[in-house]
């Protein structure tokens, strides 16, 4: 009996002692967070124009506020990945969910079978596009239009705008133009998704974001005249 005793004094000192580590733990997270948050600061933060793009080629169309996260990248966080999905549905199926507030995710830009892009989330912020905290905070998401099964989606002015789309993202940020650093939404540690799937030309299209002039138009052209539909 008296060695049970001592098995359970032993147990509640290691609860005791684990416990601790773990609040030193959530400790270092929420100084981590705050480091990260200095911008929120009275008189920090990087002053915002409503509906101005990153990209000069796109459109703006606001997500809904539910599906992204105000932030100051690449700041906060380091810029270094842009992920690739397909809808699995219509240009206007992408804009539409995304600016649901109840469909809790959305990608940063969306590309359509005709070139046409809108963006819907600022870069500088946080898409819940890819199911990965980690990555969401790291990447940039650019969803676009067709069905993973259907090649002939995958057309050539879809492949043409949204290489020059990832290659001003890369510029932007310092981001290999390489497979290592622009990944598909199936890449992504713990998803359970297949896009872009196996009819996108992975090959063809990192010649083509390589391909793309240093002279392109550059990003930030101020707000949109026109709003995706």
């Amino acid at each position: 009996m008296g060695r049970n005793e001592g098995q359970r004094g032993f147990g509640r000192r290691a609860v005791l002692i684990g416990g601790g580590a773990a609040l030193v733990g959530v400790g270092v997270a929420a100084r981590d967070e705050l480091a990260r948050a200095w911008w929120r600061l009275p008189g920090m933060e990087k002053k915002r124009v409503e509906g101005e793009l990153d990209h000069a080629g796109a459109v703006w169309t606001a997500a809904s506020r539910s599906n992204w996260r105000r932030a100051d990248r690449p700041d906060d966080y380091t810029i270094d990945r842009v992920v690739i999905h397909v809808v699995q549905g219509s240009y206007r199926t992408a804009l539409r969910v995304f600016k649901d507030p109840g469909h809790g995710a959305a990608a940063h830009y969306v590309v359509g079978k005709d070139g046409r892009v809108a963006q819907m989330i600022r870069e500088l912020d946080v898409a819940f596009h890819a199911g990965n905290r980690g990555v969401n905070e790291r990447s940039i998401g650019i969803e676009h239009e067709g069905f993973v099964d259907r090649p002939r989606d995958f057309t050539d002015a879809m492949y043409a705008s949204s290489a020059r789309l990832t290659a001003g993202i890369c510029r932007r940020y310092g981001i290999p133009v390489d497979r290592e650093h622009i990944i598909g939404h199936v890449e992504v540690p713990g998803t359970d998704h297949t896009d872009p799937g196996p009819h996108w030309d992975w090959d063809r299209y990192i010649r083509l974001v390589r391909a793309v002039p240093a002279a392109s138009p550059s990003p930030s052209t101020g707000p949109s005249t026109t709003t995706a539909s």
